[in-house]
C-alpha cells in the first residue's frame, strides 16, 4: 500500500475542525513534502519524523513522499500532526497494519528519540470530536501524549488512548493480543477546586462586602475606587470564592479555552479563572490576536473574574476594546488571512484611586490635587466604558485605631452560601443569571413596585442616566430582591441599587 489516510484535528479558534491526513509514497528520487498550507512548525516536523523514525528502529523510504493536510485552505500550525504523518509514512511502506485507522484520530508532538510530548488544545479537539461524533453518529477513539490524558479525558464518554512513544502506538495497532494494546485511559476522581484566599482576613469594610456579595449573586461588573491600601486588590483576589460553583459545562469552556494556550492544569478543574493582567498590557494582550489568533485575557477569564488593577493607568484605547465583550460576552478577532471566535463571558472587577495622588477622600492625608487635575485623571475612563460598568462602589480609609478594633470578617463559605441561594432562585425564575436578562426579560421579572418605579425614574433624571445605565439599574435591583428572597423589587431594594451607581459622579461633584 503507497497511500494511508488519518484522522487528526488543527485548532481554529475555539473550533477544531477535522484535518485529513494523507501520504503517499511514489517513486523517484527521494524527497519529503508537506502540502496543505502548513505553517513553519508543520514543516519542520519532516527533521522530527525522520529522526523518529530512524531512533526507534524503523526504515526511513528512500522514495517520494508526499504528505496532504487536508482541507488546504485551512491553516496548520504546531507540531501536533508529527504523530500522525509519522504512522502514515509507516503505513503507506507497509511496517505497520493500516486497517484500524480509520477508527481513531490522533495528534502529538515527536522528539527525535521518537517520544511524544504534549500538544496544546487537546481538551478543544476532543470535545470537538466528540461533539462531532454525536452529529454523525460515527465514535472515535483519540490517541494522544500521555502528559494530555487527564486534560482530553474531562470529556465526558470520550475514548482517550494515551502513548508515551511511537512505538508504542505501533505495537497497538500490530499486536494481536489485547493485553499489549495501549490502555483506555480512565479519568480520576476530579480533584476538588482550588481554593481562594477568605473574605475573613478583610476587616471592615462591611459596605464593600455587601456589594461585592450582590455583584457576585448577579454576575454584575463592579467598579472599586479608594484611596491606596483601603484593601481593594485584597477584596477582588477573594472574590472567586464566593462566586456560585461552576457546572460541568461551564467548567468544560472555561477549561478548553485555558487549553489553547497550554495554561490548562487538571487541578484547576472547576474551579473560577482569576486573571490580573498588568496596566502596561496591550489591546492584543486583553482580547487576544496574533498572527495566528490566540486568545487574550478576556477570553482566559471566561466564567471567571478579570481583575483590572489600576484603571486609569491602563492605556484608553486598550480599555476601549472592553466595550463589546462586556455586552456581547464573546470576541471575534479578524485578520486578512483568518478570523478566529473566542468565548468572553467574564466578570469586571476594576480598583481605581480617585486622583493622581490617591487621598482624594481620605481622612487623614490631605489630597494636593486640583479639580481639574482629577477629572482629567477619572476622565481616562470614558462615558461609554464607565456606562457599562454596573456598579462602582466607594473603598472608605479606615483610620488606624478603628482598624485595630475590628473583628475577623465573615468567612467567604457564608457568604458564597447566600450567592448560591440567589443565584439558584435566578436559574429557577429565568433559566440564567441577572447579569444575562435582555430587555424583554426586564420587562418581565424586573418590575418594581409603585415606590420603587418614582424613586427610579426620579434618580434617572436628576443623574442624567442612559437607557443602559437604567436597565443596569434594575438588574441590580432584581439581584438584591433575590439575596432578601422578595419576589418583587421594592423601594428599599431600588435605593440600594442606586448607591452602587453613584461614586465616580460623586467625587467629581465633591470638588
Amino acid at each position: 500500500m503507497s497511500l494511508a489516510v488519518l484522522k487528526s484535528r488543527v485548532l481554529a479558534g475555539m473550533q477544531a475542525p477535522e484535518v485529513t491526513v494523507e501520504v503517499h509514497l511514489a517513486n523517484g528520487l527521494p524527497q519529503f513534502t508537506i502540502v496543505g498550507l502548513p505553517e513553519t512548525e508543520v514543516k519542520e516536523s519532516k527533521d522530527r519524523v525522520r529522526a523518529a523514525l530512524q531512533n526507534a528502529r524503523f526504515e526511513f523510504p528512500a522514495r517520494r513522499i508526499t504528505v496532504n493536510l487536508a482541507p488546504a485552505d485551512l491553516p496548520k500550525e504546531s507540531g501536533r500532526f508529527d504523530l500522525p504523518i509519522a504512522l502514515g509514512i509507516l503505513a503507506a511502506s507497509g511496517q505497520m497494519p493500516a486497517d484500524d485507522l480509520a477508527k481513531y484520530e490522533f495528534a502529538g508532538e515527536l522528539s527525535l528519540s521518537g517520544d511524544l510530548r504534549p500538544i496544546r488544545g487537546a481538551l478543544a479537539m476532543t470535545f470537538a470530536m466528540h461533539r462531532a461524533a454525536g452529529a454523525s453518529g460515527t465514535q472515535r477513539a483519540f490517541i494522544l501524549p500521555r502528559a494530555n490524558a487527564d486534560e482530553a479525558a474531562l470529556v465526558t464518554d470520550a475514548a482517550i488512548f494515551p502513548a508515551d512513544s511511537l512505538l508504542q502506538v505501533c505495537a497497538h495497532f500490530a499486536a494481536a493480543d489485547a493485553d499489549a494494546r495501549l490502555a483506555h485511559h480512565v479519568a480520576g476522581a476530579a480533584p476538588a477546586a482550588a481554593s481562594h484566599p477568605d473574605f475573613a482576613d478583610v476587616k471592615g469594610q462591611a459596605q464593600v462586602k455587601r456589594a461585592l456579595e450582590v455583584a457576585a449573586a448577579g454576575g454584575h461588573s463592579v467598579l472599586m475606587m479608594g484611596p491606596p491600601g483601603t484593601g481593594k486588590s485584597m477584596l477582588a483576589s477573594r472574590f472567586p470564592g464566593i462566586l456560585p460553583p461552576m457546572t460541568d459545562e461551564e467548567a468544560l469552556e472555561s477549561a478548553a479555552v485555558q487549553s489553547l494556550n497550554g495554561g490548562f492544569s487538571i487541578s484547576k478543574w472547576k474551579a473560577r479563572p482569576y486573571r490580573a493582567p498588568h496596566h502596561t498590557a496591550s489591546g492584543v494582550a486583553l482580547v487576544g490576536g496574533g498572527s495566528a489568533p490566540r486568545p487574550g485575557e478576556i477570553s482566559l477569564a471566561h466564567r471567571g473574574v478579570l481583575f483590572l488593577d489600576e484603571l486609569p493607568e491602563f492605556d484608553r484605547r486598550v480599555l476601549e476594546v472592553l466595550r463589546e465583550p462586556l455586552e456581547s460576552g464573546h470576541i471575534t478577532i479578524s485578520r486578512a488571512a483568518r478570523q478566529a471566535d473566542y468565548p468572553a463571558r467574564f466578570q469586571l472587577i476594576a480598583a481605581m484611586n480617585p486622583c493622581p495622588c490617591g487621598y482624594l477622600g481620605h481622612p487623614s492625608n490631605k489630597c494636593r490635587c486640583t479639580p481639574e487635575v482629577v477629572a482629567r485623571y477619572q476622565g481616562k475612563i470614558s462615558g461609554p466604558l464607565l456606562d457599562r460598568i454596573d456598579m462602582q462602589i466607594q473603598v472608605g480609609a479606615l483610620a488606624q485605631e478603628d482598624l485595630l478594633k475590628q473583628a475577623d470578617g465573615e468567612p467567604s463559605v457564608a457568604i458564597a452560601a447566600r450567592v448560591g441561594e440567589a443565584y439558584a432562585l435566578q436559574l429557577r425564575r429565568q433559566g440564567k443569571g441577572n447579569h444575562l436578562l435582555s430587555p424583554v426579560d426586564i420587562d418581565e421579572h424586573c418590575k418594581p413596585d409603585a415606590g420603587g418605579e418614582q424613586l427610579l425614574r426620579t434618580a434617572m433624571t436628576r443623574l442624567n442616566w442612559s437607557a443602559r445605565a437604567y436597565h443596569r439599574v434594575l438588574k441590580v435591583a432584581r439581584t438584591i430582591a433575590d439575596l432578601a428572597g422578595r419576589p418583587t423589587i421594592g423601594q428599599a431594594h431600588v435605593a440600594e441599587a442606586i448607591q452602587y451607581r453613584r461614586a465616580l459622579r460623586e467625587q467629581l461633584r465633591e470638588q
